[in-house]
């Protein structure tokens, strides 16, 4: 279940923040990649909601992460992957916008190269 967004103003910054944060999760993905034994294909997922699935591959191990999780730990502050039966109550990381209220393109990208090199670094070697 996707995350349960309580008031409009939340669900504005989120519009704003996803496109950003899956632009920043996939190319930070493809950088890891670039230098990790691991391969991965992306396959898209119709349940529970449409998304993508990042499959990740080496050896005999595969590992599929969903990436709107990924956005959503981006986006939300304390953000943890939960059970697809209950939508989670979040809010979003105010300091990824700057003080006009625009996507803080700095502090975005060092949020999520921390959770992309963190998701690499769990990885079974």
């Amino acid at each position: 279940m996707p995350p349960k967004i309580t008031d409009m103003v939340a669900w504005q910054q989120a519009e704003l923040l996803m496109q950003p944060a899956l632009l920043r999760v996939v190319d930070n993905i493809r950088k890891q990649l670039e230098n990790s034994d691991w391969t991965g294909t992306y396959e898209d997922v119709q349940t529970p909601i449409p998304g993508y699935n990042l499959c990740l591959q080496h050896q005999d191990q595969q590992i599929d992460v969903d990436v709107w999780e990924l956005c959503y730990e981006v986006c939300f502050r304390d953000y943890k992957a939960h059970s697809q039966l209950e939508s989670q109550e979040v809010a979003i990381d105010s300091s990824l916008l700057d003080i006009t209220g625009d996507v803080d393109w700095q502090r975005l990208e060092a949020k999520t190269q921390a959770i992309i090199s963190a998701l690499f670094a769990s990885l079974p070697t």
